[in-house]
């Protein structure tokens, strides 16, 4: 007789107890290393492929969570969340993410307004911006790297949605449209 609780991990409600501190702790870090939402994703792809989530798992929910309206790194914390613990796994992962930017913007926000008026404030944002840049640049290179062999038709998808970018068609409808020209022309 087959367990349908095997096949459908949607029904899990009581995921192993060792996992939900780990996931917590682990998006903790994740949310407390990194500068913003995407820039995250470098820091939990090496965190979570082999401890959470396989590879491919990971690629595909930095996708759909692109996708989908709202914060991406939430979306994708939940997903995480819930392929390694189910729904409470899911639920800790997003409490974990929310929880250290909610305390540190109070910090700051009570910090900044007594020293809105100095200069290096300014000059402090101004600087991570390359910074951020950068790092966005290489998360996007080791996701379209592992993203699987499609050879020129896949440049020729980046190629064209950087193109897209450049004349401010709407992100989420490029990667869409990407997304349906991937099933289109890489289907074989």
């Amino acid at each position: 007789m087959i367990d349908l609780c095997q096949h459908f991990t949607f029904l899990q409600l009581h995921p192993p107890v060792n996992i939900l501190p780990e996931l917590f702790w682990t998006f903790i870090k994740v949310n407390l290393l990194s500068t913003s939402g995407p820039a995250s994703v470098g820091l939990l792809y090496h965190e979570a492929i082999g401890r959470f989530v396989t590879e491919d798992q990971f690629i595909q929910a930095v996708g759909l969570s692109s996708v989908l309206p709202g914060s991406d790194a939430l979306q994708l914390a939940m997903y995480i969340g819930y392929a390694a613990g189910g729904i409470p796994g899911g639920l800790v992962a997003l409490l974990a993410s929310i929880l250290p930017p909610t305390l540190i913007i109070l910090g700051v926000t009570m910090i900044l307004h007594r020293l809105r008026r100095e200069a290096w404030v300014g000059h402090f944002v101004e600087g991570l911006a390359p910074a951020i840049s950068v790092l966005m640049l290489f998360t996007a290179w080791k996701i379209f790297e592992k993203g699987g062999e499609t050879g020129w038709m896949g440049w020729a998808i980046g190629l064209t949605s950087l193109i897209a970018m450049g004349f401010k068609v709407p992100e989420r409808l490029v990667v869409i449209i990407a997304g349906m020209l991937g099933i289109i022309l890489l289907s074989s």
